[in-house]
């Protein structure tokens, strides 16, 4: 599979959103619809980005009791969504009733079920400091490989553990990496960071990028450089 690159709607309107979609046609077809986004417009969007033909990376980080987040996970799989966020820390009864209900409901209403994906650490914080007494990378590692008991597609993680995930839980496990900077770009509230092209050197599939694409002046010149980095970056043909 080649690493794709998803733009994030980090906005607070419907109408901004479409700017966003409006300023990249033609360059990005994929976008992650976060909390900011979801909890402004809720599932319509989703569905109009959908008959748009676009990918949607609903990325809510579900964490509740496990009837709960199937519940969630049942919904989400009826407006489309391609990739969808749980939380690991959820523990292994919540993540696999979460697969379940992605898998039941996909059966229900005849498309296919969302690719779930477990957030481990997220990016905004240090990977040298400890997390419960251990390094992140180690946390991550034990996160992913929680998921993947759970039969999870894959999971959210920087670029810093994409390839030990890789080697532990397989080639096939996915690796959505947020964090993602261009050379020369500000890392804002993100400290483990990656450019585009050692996210793919690395293994990721996703390369999930906000602000160094909104806040460009030219947003689909950005967009443009990115994916120009990625299809020339080591292994990726």
């Amino acid at each position: 599979m080649k690493a794709r690159l998803i733009v994030a709607l980090d906005v607070a309107t419907k109408d901004a959103a479409r700017e966003v979609v409006k300023s990249l046609g033609g360059v990005v077809d994929f976008y992650k619809v976060g909390l900011e986004l979801f909890t402004s417009v809720g599932p319509e969007l989703v569905g109009e980005l959908r008959l748009g033909g676009c990918g949607i990376f609903l990325d809510l980080k579900l964490h509740d009791i496990p009837n709960t987040v199937a519940g969630a996970v049942r919904s989400a799989t009826r407006v489309g969504a391609g990739l969808l966020t749980l939380h690991t820390l959820g523990g292994s009864e919540m993540m696999t009733a979460a697969r379940e209900a992605a898998e039941e409901e996909a059966g229900r209403v005849g498309h296919p079920a969302p690719h779930l994906l477990g957030v481990t650490v997220l990016t905004s914080q240090r990977g040298n400091r400890p997390v419960g007494g251990e390094d992140v990378g180690t946390v991550v590692l034990r996160l992913a490989e929680s998921a993947r008991a759970a039969g999870l597609s894959g999971v959210v993680a920087s670029v810093e553990e994409c390839a030990a995930i890789k080697a532990a839980c397989g080639a096939d496990f996915l690796v959505a990496t947020p964090g993602i900077r261009p050379a020369g770009i500000s890392a804002d509230d993100q400290k483990r960071i990656a450019t585009p092209a050692r996210a793919v050197e690395a293994g990721s599939d996703f390369l999930v990028v906000g602000r160094p694409v909104l806040r460009a002046k030219d947003p689909a010149r950005a967009a443009r450089g990115i994916l120009e980095e990625m299809r020339t970056s080591l292994g990726y043909l």
